[in-house]
């Protein structure tokens, strides 16, 4: 069997409240439900939480950053094919299940 694609993010909105958190919560379950393995990092209001590690990095296969705003540190996805697009495009489980799908056809 093969292994699980292992797919990490980056969550940010302007306010840095809901649409962090929702955009995070259904990109995690778009990428479960496509049967890969999902770490999200919110910059959010409270800072930066669930934080991609360097280990997170040298085992990702994709990242998604979902993002209305510019993140912090986006030079350490410079290695990994990397997906960019607004946090409304992954607000629901449904409009992720897209963007999920379009990353894992680009690395296939």
């Amino acid at each position: 069997m093969a292994e699980k694609k292992y797919i990490v993010g980056v969550t940010a909105c302007q306010i840095g409240i809901a649409h962090t958190f929702m955009a995070a919560e259904s990109l995690t379950k778009a990428i479960e439900a496509a049967g890969c393995e999902a770490k999200i990092e919110t910059q959010g209001a409270t800072g930066m939480e669930n934080v991609i590690t360097d280990e997170d990095l040298a085992r990702a296969d994709a990242a998604i950053i979902a993002a209305d705003i510019k993140i912090k540190n986006p030079e350490r996805f410079d290695p990994i094919p990397t997906l960019s697009c607004r946090t409304k495009e992954v607000m629901t489980v449904e409009t992720a299940a897209g963007v999920v799908e379009e990353v894992l056809e680009a690395i296939s």
